[in-house]
């Protein structure tokens, strides 16, 4: 292996990027597009949602949620509607399309994650798993930080 491929950021960028391309693969078949299947698997525990936490939730830019929201509800995926008492924020609800489709991605997820641990233990996959959140914590930390710095110039 090239030494520069076995830096920390090119494995986590061709790692994302592997898993990514084969869960693309598992989905080609059906009408998602990007972005459609995390925020399906976001709805799965935080059905009623605004669209402001999903985009948060998802990683997808405030201004791009709306679009996705859109193809996902002319699909039948989901439904928007307001709360009694706050008509400025839409929430977003799964319809029974959508959950079935939160079946279907969730044993897709499954099968590239299997497909991805392949040959480690179960020890090596929680201590992998704990690895990612602390990077995705620090990672996390160093944004708020920045936008922190950004404020006070």
């Amino acid at each position: 292996m090239d030494e520069h491929k076995k830096s920390i950021h090119y494995l986590l960028m061709a790692d994302h990027f592997m898993v990514q391309k084969a869960l693309l693969s598992q989905i080609k078949d059906t009408e998602l597009t990007m972005g459609q299947p995390k925020v399906l698997d976001y709805l799965k525990d935080h059905d009623g949602a605004c669209q402001k936490d999903i985009a948060a939730g998802c990683h997808i830019e405030p201004a791009s949620i709306t679009a996705v929201l859109s193809g996902m509800e002319n699909k039948g995926y989901i439904q928007r509607s307001t709360k009694a008492g706050d008509r400025r924020s839409l929430y977003v609800y799964l319809t029974d399309k959508g959950r079935e489709y939160v079946e279907m991605l969730n044993k897709k997820f499954d099968l590239v994650e299997s497909v991805a641990l392949r040959g480690f233990t179960a020890e090596e996959t929680e201590e992998l798993q704990s690895l990612l959140v602390r990077v995705y914590d620090n990672m996390k930390g160093s944004e708020k930080d920045n936008r922190k710095e950004e404020r006070k110039r």
